[in-house]
């Protein structure tokens, strides 16, 4: 029998696919780190790891969705629209240039006053990433050109390990809804 999210709220739901993820050897675990602050600082947070996988971009794209729902922006809204294409390209670039074999990636969504920043961090600092040239009729590398267009802006941060790769997206009055 396959559960049904219908009824559920979802964030019982992804604890649920925790659970089944974390067995060990599948290729789809992540760890899920839930906060919410009150007073001057980011109003909510959630950071979570992921492996590195298309599996596991997948799966923060999900979360990322499931969560801005959860703070009164549903799917339908351009800011959980936007939000969701860029964790989406964000977490590819991840999976596909930061792979390092056995490290997770990891997602951090912060809710600020007037913006949404999206942060995915990776093990490989050597790869910073780089929009490319135009290139006619290319497959790929058209990632970064989409989320310049969408972000208000975005940059790349050194780790001790790794990179983190951010970008905000401002909240406008048409994403309020």
């Amino acid at each position: 029998m396959t559960p049904t999210v219908q009824g559920v709220d979802s964030y019982s739901w992804f604890v649920r696919v925790r659970v089944v993820l974390n067995r060990p050897g599948q290729a789809g675990r992540w760890r899920h780190d839930h906060t919410r602050r009150a007073g001057t600082g980011p109003r909510t947070r959630v950071h979570s790891a992921f492996s590195s996988t298309r599996r596991g971009a997948r799966l923060a794209r999900q979360l990322a969705l499931v969560e801005l729902h959860e703070w009164g922006f549903p799917e339908s809204t351009g800011l959980s629209a936007d939000a969701g294409l860029l964790v989406a390209e964000l977490a590819a670039n991840a999976v596909t240039h930061g792979r390092v074999p056995g490290r997770d990636f990891e997602l951090k969504l912060t809710l600020l006053e007037n913006a949404l920043r999206v942060e995915v961090s990776d093990a490989r600092r050597d790869r910073r990433p780089t929009p490319l040239p135009h290139a006619y009729q290319a497959e790929s590398g058209y990632g970064l050109r989409i989320v310049e267009a969408v972000a208000a802006g975005w940059g790349v941060t050194d780790r001790l390990i790794g990179k983190t790769v951010w970008a905000e997206l401002a909240r406008r009055a048409s994403h309020r809804t």
